[in-house]
């Protein structure tokens, strides 16, 4: 389970379908990303990140730092 994922979205009162249509997919699918049922795509993760200005390491949980990477 991707349990910095969903605080992330919990955390600004956003709801799985306003993630969803955020990132195009289907509300289930978001919500099997979540749940760590799905594998997310890289591009994916990378939109997250950037949304939640955190890092790809946070929100798959590598990491308990939410500060995201300086820019390349």
């Amino acid at each position: 389970m991707l349990e910095h994922l969903r605080a992330l979205r919990e955390d600004r009162d956003l709801s799985q379908k306003d993630m969803a249509d955020f990132l195009n997919i289907h509300q289930t699918t978001y919500s099997d990303y979540e749940l760590g049922h799905l594998n997310i795509p890289i591009p994916v993760l990378k939109d997250l990140a950037c949304f939640f200005h955190t890092s790809v390491d946070y929100i798959i949980g590598l990491t308990n730092i939410s500060d995201p990477y300086p820019r390349a």
